[in-house]
């Protein structure tokens, strides 16, 4: 049996929904693996390849037995290479149809004329039902984690949060795994560090199924978006030291290829017997898993008798000195106490979030709905003005139209500083006075507010916005922040509604600090933000509290922390109220029109599909 193999990890961007495409992927990588030195014996691809991930109830459309999926593959294979190509084993994730039900399933299988065909089929274990996850409303759970034979030795697969479960790892490894491949589609969360956290806790994993088990592990990772949630990619092929062999890159496809020798499996298991000493004492630790099962007390038994202990009456051992005392006496080292001040508590990396977010308006714009060109209303703040540098970025300035659709009462500073941003982007302009149309329809109600008027206006901006979208084949970009969203902050229907938004989960605050990294004038970066629909208005007037502030508030309350939790930690209960009350009262804001739901087909609610399927 060959012990030394090359793996390749492709590291793919699919389409969503669109299983052929998928497979004329496929066929392009498998073309393209002819040329490497050395050729790879095994080609690994990510969780749900051939579907993509997020597709809720359009799992029982892309599903497929695992015997199509590798007839498929294997004429995809000899398509590409020949009747003579030299075998392959390929493990690939896809949404699976067995025994009339739906599994997140991954296959190991040889292609090639004459080869023996799929080798092992794995149906992920655990599903995840919390975050963005809903994995067990669409698909039924497997409930095996098996060690399979191949011509290169003993391998086993793992979906994704199979991983995260250390019992996952363990029981392939008993079971005489060499090599674990772990197929993932991890959306990327968390913007604190130079990768994204989840990415960082994936390799922390990796290594400690590889050096724990004292195996080889594989990690193949999706790339791209799906609905605004993107994977970010950074395979990964580990030694059984838990050393990483190579990384895949961030947000890119990739071919990830490494040659692994088994042989070097004793070597590390000698050095590191922690797998041995695991089979050794499986069966005591078997018995204490049944019992605690079993909710059963231990018996845990000990000696209460204490050696050498002197008389009642004794003559008491002299104190020591207080110079003595003072020697033994150790460095008490604390975590500092928390400052609900700290502008640390939502700071960003912004070369990360710089490049998340410019991938993914190339991905959700260009890749998934084709459009070349966008379309934005700018309006010298600093949210659109952020916008328009990240669609220049993205698309390039001959792609970005910018509109300055300014009222009568607009202020002056306004169309200056979106010009600003015109000219030192180079991108394209024109200017549409708003004011004829609103003051046409506002002329029929002489009582007519500010606050009304000003709806009005927003939502004539996005009448122009999509006109012009459709008359110049554009894709409108939303500008909107996390705090205006929360704050319920927005005209419904207004500047809610174009169909991409790349800043829609920053709060202000971490706006701001990206766009002074990308390079935005700062007078505008600096100056209050109003949505200008008011001659003197500014957001953190018609707030009653600072961006700042509510930005550190929102941080806390969206993540389930409670109001007495918040006043605990040194926010001000006034602060707290306000802000609380400001979410709790626009939930609707942020959801569509509620429809009588009266069949089980209701659209949303039991006809599920993805936005982007």
């Amino acid at each position: 049996m060959k012990t030394n193999l090359t793996v390749a990890i492709a590291q793919l961007r699919p389409k969503k929904s669109d299983y052929t495409a998928n497979l004329a992927r496929l066929g392009e990588v498998l073309a393209q693996l002819g040329a490497l030195a050395p050729r790879p014996d095994v080609l690994v691809l990510p969780e749900t390849f051939l579907s993509g991930y997020f597709l809720e109830g359009g799992v029982r459309e892309q599903a497929r037995t695992a015997g199509q999926v590798f007839a498929d593959i294997n004429a995809t294979y000899l398509a590409a290479g020949g009747d003579h190509a030299p075998p392959l084993d390929i493990v690939v994730g896809f949404y699976e149809r067995y025994r009339d039900r739906y599994y997140n399933s991954a296959l190991y299988a040889t292609c090639g004329a004459g080869q023996e065909g799929i080798r092992h089929v794995h149906r992920k274990v655990f599903l995840p039902t919390y975050g963005v996850f809903d994995d067990a409303r669409f698909v039924e759970a497997g409930t095996q984690v098996v060690a399979f034979p191949t011509a290169y030795g003993c391998a086993a697969l793992l979906i994704c949060e199979d991983a995260w479960h250390s019992v996952s790892g363990l029981v392939a490894a008993l079971d005489g795994a060499q090599i674990i491949f772990v197929l993932s589609a991890s959306p990327a969360r968390g913007t604190g560090g130079p990768r994204p956290d989840n990415v960082e806790h994936w390799e922390d994993l990796a290594r400690r199924i590889a050096d724990t088990q004292g195996v080889f592990v594989a990690v193949a990772q999706l790339v791209g978006f799906e609905g605004g949630k993107g994977f970010a990619g950074n395979s990964l092929v580990l030694d059984p030291r838990g050393q990483v062999v190579v990384a895949g890159p961030l947000w890119d496809e990739a071919l990830v290829t490494a040659t692994i020798d088994l042989d070097d499996l004793p070597l590390s298991r000698a050095d590191m017997p922690l797998l041995a000493d695991l089979e050794t004492m499986l069966p005591h630790m078997q018995r204490e898993i049944d019992r605690a099962a079993r909710h059963e007390r231990p018996v845990v038994g000990w000696d209460p008798r204490v050696e050498g202990e002197t008389q009642k009456g004794t003559e008491e051992a002299p104190s020591p000195s207080l110079q003595a005392l003072t020697a033994t006496l150790l460095t008490v080292v604390s975590p500092p106490a928390f400052d609900p001040d700290s502008g640390a508590i939502l700071h960003i990396n912004a070369d990360l979030v710089h490049r998340w977010l410019v991938e993914f308006l190339r991905d959700e714009v260009t890749r998934r709905r084709g459009f070349r060109d966008v379309v934005l209303a700018l309006s010298g703040g600093v949210d659109s003005s952020l916008v328009a540098f990240l669609c220049a970025e993205a698309f390039g300035p001959d792609h970005v139209l910018a509109l300055r659709l300014p009222y009568r009462t607009s202020s002056h500073e306004s169309l200056d500083h979106a010009q600003l941003v015109i000219d030192q982007l180079g991108i394209r302009s024109t200017t549409i006075d708003i004011s004829p149309a609103v003051d046409a329809y506002a002329s029929t109600d002489p009582d007519m507010d500010g606050r009304r008027k000003g709806n009005i206006m927003a939502r004539m901006r996005m009448i122009i916005l999509f006109d012009y979208s459709q008359k110049l084949g554009m894709l409108p970009i939303g500008t909107g922040n996390k705090t205006e969203r929360l704050f319920g902050y927005f005209t419904w229907h207004a500047d809610d509604s174009p169909p991409v938004n790349p800043l829609g989960d920053l709060f202000k605050t971490q706006v701001w600090q990206l766009a002074r990294h990308l390079g935005v004038p700062p007078v505008i970066v600096d100056k209050p933000a109003s949505a200008d629909l008011i001659v003197g208005q500014t957001d953190e007037a018609d707030f009653g509290i600072s961006y700042p502030q509510a930005d550190r508030i929102l941080h806390f309350l969206v993540q389930g922390y409670g109001v007495e939790r918040l006043k605990a930690m040194g926010f001000p209960p006034d602060d707290v109220g306000l802000v609380k009350q400001r979410l709790d009262g626009t939930h609707w804001k942020r959801h569509l029109p509620s429809t009588a739901v009266v069949s089980a087909t209701a659209i949303g609610e039991f006809y599920l599909r993805p936005l982007d399927y």
